[in-house]
């Protein structure tokens, strides 16, 4: 018998990875480390300017080189649009594998969730989305049934019940603490607040609606309530970068420590000194305690700025000083030049109005376009005298805002009639759809509505309108549209639902031939979408980028200043800005 000896193989030496793109050359050595570093824990506290999406974008690019499949990257973000650009430029950098990254914002991700697994703890799959115009909508209904909005009554608006309620949410605080702080004018009214916000969380849970809240919420108490799903959602995300997470709430920073519970694998990129939305209840807190949630996590600080000048930002490094709690940093840039800003008093808003725009004149006759200027504040009726001025003065101005595309009333009873179509149940949709027809008010809506309750198949009960009454036709007319539609693809029931509403349009709006451009727009919008869900969930997520409400522009259409809220502007640059109202209670608020 022959005989075989296995011998020890040879060591084969070591040969480094060989990358396509050279990480070295493009980075400085801040961002490097951020890039090269995948595992374990690690906050990158990034000062304003630094080149922080440059090197996610970088940081994507090298995971996928190294090997790891795109599909176990999860990107959150805080637009779809930042996740996307990421994305686009890791592509770019790299090949198509980096499309492949699961990246979004944290509603879009908790919406996956519970489609998926909701069933666990009693969610169903086809719930539909309210945006705030709609959670809104259902606090209104539930205040005329409690009869809460008589006149006379010192009852807090819609709006102001669905801010106490988020806030309280988001903030995990009891509605007594958010209106003590918040509204203490109305805390004499916390007894009937407490009984309306149980209404509205049995009304939600009866129609199978959720509001953004009820995303995080029920995604936060199926992680921790479900160990087989929670560690079968981190095997699957094993490297989890969140962006902004100063920016994070107490909620969301809690589901990205449920998902990284079996690899803490987990970068988190930020910077506690542009907190600036803790009126949405975000929590600074979240990215100072970083360190004590993972105690292995490496700090990695990007303190080099690309965007400005030393003299600015030496103003900065001195104001961050100021905070009584926070990571030590200090920004520099290797650009020359610049000058310091200017600090000018004025004695009322009159004087300040009146010096903003003569100013802005001058830097125009020195040759700096209008287009390349930004007034900014903290709110946007901080801005109103100044738009009387520069009216006065006949400087042409675009103000970032207004009136959100899907929030515009015409968008809304578009979308109404796809929602009932998804969501039998909703039936805030509903009443908005019957009150746009003829003869039809809030009191024979209700009695309709009870009806339509009964119903297993309510457009075709809608379809054979029994009763006698003016708006009889119009009922049925509605019915065989909604059974007309049901079938069809979202492009295909917009181009219906217009033919069908454009009477109605016109008949109820002014300005009707713009809306008709923006039905238009949602008619190109749907062309994307295959199914009804996902264009309504992407439709409230993430919602067209557009305002409609637009400022008469001149001929100098390019050529507009800017007007802008500083949580709209997070991320621009112009080249000469003016902070308006920079005075204590204003910038911030008294409640910041």
């Amino acid at each position: 018998m022959k005989k075989y000896i296995l011998r020890k193989p040879q060591s084969v030496p070591h040969v480094p990875h060989q990358f396509s793109i050279d990480y070295e050359a493009e980075l400085n050595e801040a961002q490097l480390q951020v890039v090269k570093t995948f595992q374990g824990p690690i906050l990158v506290v990034a000062g304003a300017g630094s080149g922080k999406t440059r090197t996610l974008t970088y940081r994507v690019a090298r995971m996928v080189e190294s090997g790891i499949p795109p599909d176990a990257i999860l990107l959150l973000t805080f637009t779809r649009k930042a996740a996307q650009e990421m994305l686009h430029r890791a592509s770019a950098l790299l090949d198509a594998r980096c499309e492949h990254v699961a990246g979004g914002t944290f509603h879009a991700f908790a919406n996956m969730v519970l489609r998926r697994y909701g069933r666990a703890i009693g969610v169903p799959p086809g719930f539909t989305i309210l945006d705030q115009g709609d959670t809104e909508d259902v606090i209104h209904l539930l205040l005329e049934r409690g009869k809460l909005n008589q006149k006379g009554r010192h009852f807090p608006k819609k709006h102001t019940i669905q801010s106490i309620f988020s806030k309280a949410v988001n903030k995990e605080w009891s509605l007594d603490q958010v209106v003590g702080h918040y509204y203490p004018a109305y805390f004499q009214e916390i007894d009937e607040l407490v009984q309306l916000q149980r209404q509205f969380t049995a009304y939600k849970l009866q129609h199978q609606v959720m509001d953004y809240d009820d995303l995080l919420v029920y995604t936060r108490q199926l992680l921790s309530q479900h160990q087989e799903i929670r560690d079968r959602l981190s095997r699957t995300y094993q490297y989890i970068m969140v962006d902004e997470y100063q920016d994070t709430n107490t909620i969301q920073a809690q589901i990205v420590r449920l998902l990284a519970s079996t690899h803490e694998n987990v970068m988190a990129v930020g910077d506690e000194a542009q907190s600036i939305y803790a009126f949405r209840g975000a929590n600074y807190r979240n990215i100072l305690d970083f360190p004590t949630h993972f105690p292995r996590a490496q700090i990695i600080k990007l303190e080099e700025n690309f965007r400005s000048v030393q003299p600015i930002l030496n103003v900065t490094n001195d104001v961050i000083k100021q905070a009584r709690e926070s990571f030590q940093k200090h920004l520099f840039t290797r650009q020359t030049g610049g000058t310091r800003p200017v600090l000018v008093p004025s004695f009322n808003e009159r004087q300040q109005s009146q010096f903003v725009a003569q100013r802005i004149l001058e830097l125009q006759d020195e040759g700096i376009p209008l287009s390349h200027i930004a007034v900014l504040f903290r709110s946007s009726f901080h801005a109103f005298d100044l738009e009387l001025e520069l009216n006065k003065r006949n400087i042409p101005f675009v103000k970032v805002g207004g009136i959100k595309f899907i929030e515009a009333a015409h968008i809304k009873d578009i979308l109404a009639h796809l929602r009932v179509i998804a969501n039998p149940l909703d039936d805030v949709s509903w009443r908005r759809m019957l009150l746009l027809i003829e003869g039809i008010g809030p009191k024979t809506a209700s009695k309709i509505l009870h009806q339509l309750q009964q119903e297993e198949a309510p457009f075709a009960w809608l379809a054979a309108y029994p009763r006698k009454a003016k708006y009889q036709l119009d009922l049925q007319r509605l019915g065989a549209i909604l059974q007309q539609i049901e079938p069809l693809t979202p492009a295909d029931q917009i181009q219906i639902l217009r033919d069908y509403y454009t009477p109605i349009l016109r008949n109820k709006y002014d300005q009707s031939a713009k809306r008709e451009q923006d039905l238009e727009q949602l008619q190109i919008i749907t062309e994307q979408f295959r199914d009804l869900e996902t264009f309504l969930t992407e439709m409230t997520l993430e919602p067209p980028n557009r305002s409609v409400e637009k400022v008469e522009r001149t001929d100098e259409e390019d050529d507009l200043l800017v007007l802008s809220t500083i949580h709209s502007a997070k991320g621009l640059e112009w080249h000469t800005v003016f902070v308006i109202w920079l005075t204590e209670g204003r910038f911030p608020s008294a409640y910041a």
